[in-house]
């Protein structure tokens, strides 16, 4: 329960950081707050801005299991706002095809429902023409 109680408490933590990143009217302000939530909240920014799916997977095995759902979400809403901060189409694409990916995976594998997700991954197919 308190374990529950404390991820609950991070994402609301992490969700209002990334906010008010988002508020930043300066794009290179915008960078490196989204650089410290990958930093403060999952881990080395190097290692899950340029990964792959796999790598991503992979590095989030060290989470306890009833967590990783939980990091997965907060790393999709991640390389979501992070796309409209890359300076050319194709990084833009990437970060979303990502999103999609992790917010898809989380759809699949987890039991909690959420119309802003869906929403979400509906926007991104958009996006990304298809």
């Amino acid at each position: 329960m308190l374990q529950r109680d404390y991820i609950q408490r991070l994402i609301r933590e992490f969700m209002d950081a990334l906010r008010r990143a988002l508020e930043k009217k300066e794009l290179s302000q915008r960078r490196e707050v989204i650089r410290q939530l990958y930093e403060q909240y999952l881990g080395p920014y190097n290692l899950y801005h340029f990964a792959t799916i796999d790598e991503v997977m992979m590095g989030l095995q060290s989470y306890p299991e009833d967590q990783r759902l939980d990091r997965l979400a907060m790393l999709a809403e991640l390389y979501y706002a992070e796309a409209e901060t890359e300076a050319t189409a194709e990084e833009c694409e990437i970060m979303l095809q990502k999103a999609f990916n992790l917010f898809d995976y989380i759809e699949r594998n987890g039991s909690v429902f959420s119309i802003e997700r869906r929403e979400k991954m509906a926007l991104l197919l958009k996006a990304l023409g298809k």
